[in-house]
Parts: C-alpha cells; structure tokens; sequence
C-alpha cells in the first residue's frame, strides 16, 4: 500500500513495541499515519519509538496493560488529549506462548492471565476507544488473532481459548457497532518470525530448516510485514464492504495435510 493512504489518521498498535505489533505500527507509519504504541513492556517500547522515528515516522509510545480497565481508560484519555479521535484500533497485545503444561497440571491462575490479556484487553480498548472511533470519518477495529483458534497443538488450552474467544468477539462487535460505522475484523496469522522485531537484548537472527518451510505451500515462513500489509487493507476504505469477518495468513500452512 502506498505511503499516504493514511495521512494523518491515527492508529493505535496495542502490543507494538516488538514482533507483529511492530511491524504493523511501521506500516501504518509509513503509509502516513500518527501511530500510538502501548505495551506492558517499557523497555521494549522505547526502543520501538526511536526506531520508528529513525525512520521520520510519526509515533507516541504508553506504557499499559491492557487487562487493566483503569490503564485501558487512562491510555484513551491520552488519545483524545493528544489526537481527539481514533481511526484505527488494532488489538494485538497478547501473551504470545501457547503452551500452558499438562491439564492436570494447569494453573488456572496462568489460564485466567492468559485470558485477561488476550481476550479481556481487546474488550476493554474496544469499549473505551468507541467514542473516539465515533469521530473518525472510517474508523475501523482490527483484531489479531491466531490460527490457533481453529487448530491446536497439546497443552495450548489457555491460548487456543483466547483466540477463540476473539474471533467471536470480532463477529459480535462488527454486528454491535454497525450503526456507528466502525468495521470490525480479524487476522490470524500462522508461523510468524519476529526474531528481528524484538527488543535488542532479546534479538536473534532467525534460523529456519528447509523442512520449516516446505511446512508452508508458499515455500517460507511468514515475516511480520505479512501481517502488516493485511492489515494495511482491511483498515481501509478500499475493504469498506467486509466487516465481521476473518483473514487467516499463514502461507497455506492450515490447508496443506501432512501425513507422518
């Protein structure tokens, strides 16, 4: 997508400072717009501001939870005191591991962690974030979920719950804020690489088998641009006419059967 297809709009990355959030913010970024990270984690956030605005790019970082109602409020507050509206909403702040150890052995304290974030977060920005979105000429709430959500490995309970639970929420909000213009939808993505996208002390340099990627029909492990550039378009208005609905990008890894 060119650069300027969001000029001066205002695009909120919950979970931006490493990985997909990320590169989704430096997309956004670069096709014009103001983009606001927030992140639990400080150090990573401030990294990721200075390597956007290395770039010349337009960012504001802060600091939160998103599990927390009161963190959700105050970082909206800032929004609207900085912006006073929002364009876009992208909710993919998450605990990235899935895997949560053997039922028997299963904390529910991780389990209700692991929900609070994933599911509970994106309900809270949703809900605080309205009446800015309300403002916006084509506002638009984009989700990042997981293939997870429809296929699991063992022990992933937690993770595999959450993700489920927002491509639900997605149907639901797009359905409840019709009448006030917002369109709502999904990505889940599939195997992405964020080794280059994480804070510098835990940075690597990806090393990945040729079976890694014959795993996936296009012939490579998913980069978190894929992601971005996804969601570039179902922010648009040139994906005016879908809403409610979900974008799986995994490079036909979810469609390929495997037998051993």
């Amino acid at each position: 997508m060119a650069t300027g297809d969001y000029k001066d709009k205002v695009v909120l990355v919950t979970g931006g400072a490493q990985g997909i959030g990320l590169g989704i913010a430096q997309a956004f970024g670069q096709a014009g717009a103001w983009v606001v990270l927030t992140d639990a984690d400080e150090e990573a956030g401030g990294e990721a501001l200075q390597r956007l605005r290395d770039q010349q790019l337009r960012a504001t970082f802060i600091p939160g939870d998103v599990s927390v109602e009161q963190e959700v409020v105050a970082l909206m507050e800032k929004v609207q005191d900085k912006h006073g509206r929002l364009d876009v909403l992208v909710n993919n702040a998450g605990i990235a591991d899935p895997f949560a150890g053997k039922l028997d052995e299963l904390l529910m304290s991780d389990f209700d962690r692991m929900l609070a974030v994933n599911l509970r977060g994106p309900m809270l920005c949703a809900k605080y974030a309205l009446p800015l979105l309300r403002k916006a000429k084509h506002p638009a709430i984009l989700n990042i979920t997981s293939t997870r959500a429809f296929m699991s490995e063992p022990d992933t309970f937690a993770y595999s719950a959450s993700k489920g639970g927002l491509e639900a929420l997605t149907h639901s909000l797009a359905v409840s804020l019709a009448p006030d213009r917002i369109r709502v939808n999904a990505i889940a993505p599939g195997w992405i690489e964020t080794g280059n996208w994480q804070k510098e002390k835990e940075r690597y340099e990806p090393q990945h088998t040729r079976e890694d990627k014959e795993q996936h029909p296009v012939g490579r492990v998913g980069e978190p641009q894929d992601i971005a550039e996804a969601a570039l378009f179902l922010c648009s208005a040139k994906a005016g006419f879908i809403t409610g609905q979900h974008l799986v990008v995994d490079g036909g890894m979810t469609v390929k059967m495997i037998y051993t």
